[in-house]
């Protein structure tokens, strides 16, 4: 009976590690990035098999711009995540990547495809691991995530130059409705959501005292206290 028992264990262990391998390969890679084809670089950082000097020297500049960046806006870094980077679409595919360039897994990792290895996408990514360590079991609303990301990444394709005194691409009134509605990952680069959100922080920032309003407001979320209460926009 006791040898049965062991090899149900074992039979539902092979079984559960070959679901989590199908339905979250993103999860899987992280904890076993060699099953992935993936070697290890530095501390932290595996690059794909198979990839030249440049380009795992393309991984090394955009992952240390995003620390960079990171670290000036927060005084320093709270999440050392494990980061994937692919350099071809195949291995971006095999991590569950999707469409996407790149991926953060919440505190724990984050995935580059090869269109995502640059800083703007490298930094937007680490930006979400970084603000959900700090945030711990706190949250914040998806359209707040996204457009923080946006802002530490400077990604021009979102918002106007840091020297423009508003930086919002689009009237501010056109962007209030998101804070109202969920965000639909499908849907956000057809409906403007990504520059609505990128407005909708900016304009918090520069109303609120950028960058000390982020551990303000964490600080305030652990204290039990609404988001909607911390951070109001108005036009």
């Amino acid at each position: 009976m006791r040898r049965l028992l062991i090899a149900l264990l074992i039979a539902l262990t092979i079984i559960a590690a070959a679901v989590l391998v199908l339905a979250f390969p993103s999860v899987a890679a992280l904890a076993c990035p060699r099953c992935y084809n993936l070697s290890q670089t530095r501390p932290q950082v595996y690059v794909e098999r198979g990839a030249t000097d440049a380009q795992r020297e393309t991984v090394t500049s955009a992952l240390s711009a995003a620390d960079t960046a990171i670290r000036a806006f927060y005084g320093g870094r709270a999440a050392d995540p494990r980061v994937l980077a692919c350099v071809t679409d195949a291995c971006y595919q095999r991590l569950g990547g999707g469409g996407s360039k790149g991926i953060a897994i919440l505190n724990r990792g984050l995935m580059l495809s090869p269109d995502g290895l640059t800083p703007v996408i490298a930094t937007h990514e680490l930006a979400h691991v970084e603000l959900h360590a700090r945030l711990g079991s706190s949250s914040v609303p998806q359209w707040f995530d996204e457009g923080l990301a946006v802002v530490l990444s400077d990604d021009p394709r979102y918002l106007a130059p840091a020297t423009a005194p508003n930086r919002c691409l689009l009237p501010l009134s056109e962007a209030l409705p998101l804070t109202t509605q969920p965000w639909n990952l499908d849907t956000a680069a057809a409906s403007n959501a990504y520059p609505k959100a990128a407005c909708l922080v900016s304009h918090w920032l520069a109303a609120s005292g950028s960058p000390p309003a982020i551990p303000t407001l964490i600080a305030a979320l652990h204290s039990g206290t609404p988001f909607s209460t911390v951070v109001t926009i108005t036009p």
